[in-house]
């Protein structure tokens, strides 16, 4: 063996002498760890070596405070129109905060009354159908029918927009139809009222089986019915025109007729109500003395409740020219057929 100066073998850093093998002798196996004994294990997280790019500034920075919402004025409601018209109609619901609130809730809450009587020109209306319904009377049943027909549409119509419910196709229809049964069932029983509550007995069970059918909410679904009902009840109960005396419908429709339109005047609500009324049976004097007087005061009493009805809780122009126009005088049937009656 050669001489090798002192250094420079160093027979522990020769790997076959760490492994216990000698020069000139092979090494019985292999040793399956041999690799890991010299290779670096890395327990910790590792990095890319792609380059990143650079971090803005500001994301260390800490995040400052959200600036508090100025708060934006909420536009003033539109003054609530007078009797004569001369004011601003019908605005829009107006915007409180993230709330949606109505004309008539924003009414109330400053103090002011939620009532919108219908007006002259609905009043106008009123009169004019009125005024059809008379004369229809005088010519005969079928010329009484016509105005009728139109008076019972627009109660349903408008008792269900009255009410909030619309569109309400369903509704309006059925008490539409059952208004056209009633005045067929009067006609072919030679003007029986036995026809007027047993046509309302029958649409009260429509009513019944068409809400029964709604996948709406118990809440909306009695809310409905009451509405489809009172509906079909008003339209019904106008058929009392159909079944009266033809002498008092012409007293009585004539006195609704001068008792709306003396309402609508521009007088303070107590005068307005007191003038109607003796306009009403001032028209029924004249055309029929002490006995149309009395149906002309008892139709004018019907029809102002109806009038008062048709005019709650900010009604809309739509309203106005349906259920202001129809109620005044859908109520005063029952009163025309009851007191024309007695004064015969």
């Amino acid at each position: 063996m050669t001489n090798q100066p002192y250094g420079a073998y160093d027979p522990y850093q020769d790997p076959q002498r760490a492994q216990g093998v000698w020069p000139g002798q092979q090494q019985a196996y292999e040793d399956p760890y041999a690799d890991q004994q010299y290779t670096q294990q890395w327990q910790g997280q590792t990095w890319e070596t792609q380059t990143q790019p650079p971090v803005a500034a500001e994301a260390y920075a800490p995040a400052s405070p959200a600036p508090a919402p100025v708060p934006r004025a909420v536009p003033e409601a539109p003054v609530a129109p007078v009797a004569d018209g001369s004011g601003p109609e019908y605005g829009p619901a107006t915007l409180g905060g993230n709330s949606r609130v109505t004309d008539a809730q924003r009414a109330r809450a400053e103090g002011r009354s939620p009532i919108i009587e219908p007006g002259m020109q609905p009043a106008l209306l009123t009169a004019l159908l009125g005024l059809l319904l008379a004369g229809g009377a005088a010519l005969g049943t079928y010329a009484l029918l016509v105005p009728l027909v139109v008076l019972q549409g627009l109660t349903a119509a408008g008792w269900f927009r009255l009410n909030g419910m619309w569109p309400a196709r369903q509704g309006i229809a059925l008490g539409f139809l059952g208004a056209l049964a009633v005045d067929a069932a009067l006609l072919l029983s030679d003007r029986s009222t036995v026809a007027i509550p047993g046509t309302l007995g029958v649409w009260v069970l429509l009513s019944l089986v068409l809400q029964l059918r709604s996948h709406a909410d118990p809440d909306e679904r009695m809310y409905g019915l009451m509405a489809t009902v009172v509906a079909a009840a008003l339209a019904i109960a106008a058929a009392g025109y159909l079944a009266a005396d033809a002498s008092a419908v012409t007293v009585g429709a004539a006195a609704v007729a001068a008792g709306t339109v003396a309402r609508a005047l521009p007088l303070p609500t107590p005068v307005s109500v007191v003038v109607a009324a003796a306009a009403a049976a001032g028209a029924g004097f004249a055309l029929d003395g002490p006995a149309g007087a009395l149906v002309g005061a008892g139709a004018a009493v019907c029809a102002l409740i109806g009038h008062r009805v048709a005019s709650y809780d900010y009604p809309s122009r739509f309203v106005h020219f349906t259920a202001g126009v129809a109620l005044p005088l859908a109520a005063a049937a029952p009163a025309v057929y009851v007191l024309g009656r007695l004064s015969a």
